[in-house]
């Protein structure tokens, strides 16, 4: 028979455990990588506009990097990190809410054209690296024709993707829930 604390096992809470501490490690390893870009002013706008589902950007952002570590480190790939979370938190910073129709019905093209928008919107606040740029640029392969040059830009496309999917189905629940009913009242 098994130990039980509070109704589950022993083994159940050492895997959660486990799971609390690695997400721990990563959000330090972001916040010691980008305090500049986590502390910037647009940055925090990410916050105001969703992203997929009830997500907003700067919860599948910050999301994008977490798993990107770990896409890096479990699969023991050598890269930058630092590069990596970067390119990963400004991946999406296109600073508007794509959802919203707008004057020109860009937001229609959104998947083809904001990685363009982001690197231009990051590029104007931050010295970036040629890794983030391509990272930023490209994160919509094989919507952007040419393919990441980068193996970190490869990582960022991968846990986009898989982050994406995750909130299209609603697999991960954001705070976007809590926007769409201020925006009702």
């Amino acid at each position: 028979m098994r130990d039980r604390v509070n109704g589950r096992t022993v083994r159940q809470s050492k895997r959660w455990q486990k799971k609390l501490d690695n997400y721990r490690a990563s959000c330090r390893k972001i916040k010691k990588a980008a305090p500049d870009i986590l502390n910037s002013k647009n940055f925090h706008t990410t916050k105001q506009h969703i992203q997929h589902g009830n997500v907003t950007v700067n919860d599948h952002v910050r999301d994008v990097a977490r798993y990107s570590l770990a896409i890096s480190e479990k699969l023991h790939i050598r890269c930058n990190r630092r590069e990596l979370i970067r390119g990963a938190l400004l991946h999406d910073y296109f600073l508007y809410d794509w959802h919203v129709p707008d004057e020109e019905n860009s937001h229609k093209l959104h998947g083809f054209y904001h990685p363009g928008k982001a690197l231009k919107n990051a590029s104007r606040e931050y010295n970036l690296t040629e890794r983030e740029k391509d990272i930023i640029k490209k994160h919509m392969w094989p919507l952007t024709v040419v393919p990441p040059k980068y193996k970190e830009a490869w990582i960022v496309t991968a846990a986009d993707k898989w982050c994406s999917l995750r909130e299209t189905i609603h697999l991960r629940k954001g705070h976007g829930a809590i926007l769409e009913k201020l925006r009702k009242n």
